[in-house]
């Protein structure tokens, strides 16, 4: 999912203080020739609040087992994200299959104005103030993917000075 961005800054965990938070269990059937076979899905996002955050999904025929695999699977997918005063850099549109997001930065003290699986990727990633609007599909799979597809595209102003080869101070003057 991540080779389309050029930005991104992928992260090892050794050393984070991880936090993960559950999105979604789902449970699953498989139709065989001696009756059903149940089993769960579960979705994962962790972060360590401060800019870095991942998702996983985990199979299993427990939840407790689809669960820790989804964690382990999340830790191995973790990214760095540009965060500016507990808040995002600029506004955001993100997609995945049917999912629509939208992010906007918000002012000290709004807090995060999100709804299920985007509030839980916002609040893995460690911003305070958002707002957000969540469009087309709900399932919680393409929610995340499409949040994550947002802060993706984020960047910082640091980049986008060093991208077009001027000073920070320069860039805010004009």
């Amino acid at each position: 999912m991540f080779q389309k961005y050029n930005n991104v800054e992928r992260v090892k965990p050794v050393g984070l203080e991880l936090k993960d938070h559950l999105v979604g269990v789902q449970r699953v059937t498989k139709v065989t020739k001696g009756g059903r076979a149940f089993g769960f899905s579960a979705i994962v996002v962790v972060g360590d609040g401060n800019g870095v955050v991942g998702h996983g999904l985990g199979k299993s025929n427990d939840v407790s087992n689809a669960i820790a695999k989804a964690i382990e699977a999340a830790k191995k997918n973790l990214v760095k994200i540009p965060i500016a005063n507990q808040t995002l850099p600029h506004e955001q549109k993100g997609k995945f299959g049917g999912a629509k997001v939208f992010l906007k930065p918000a002012s000290d003290g709004t807090g995060v104005i999100a709804g299920g699986a985007v509030r839980a990727v916002l609040e893995s990633v460690g911003v305070h103030n958002v707002l957000s609007k969540s469009q087309g599909s709900s399932n919680p799979h393409n929610v995340v993917k499409a949040t994550l597809d947002a802060l993706l595209q984020l960047r910082s102003p640091e980049m986008i000075a060093q991208e077009r080869g001027i000073s920070l101070d320069k860039m805010y003057k004009g």
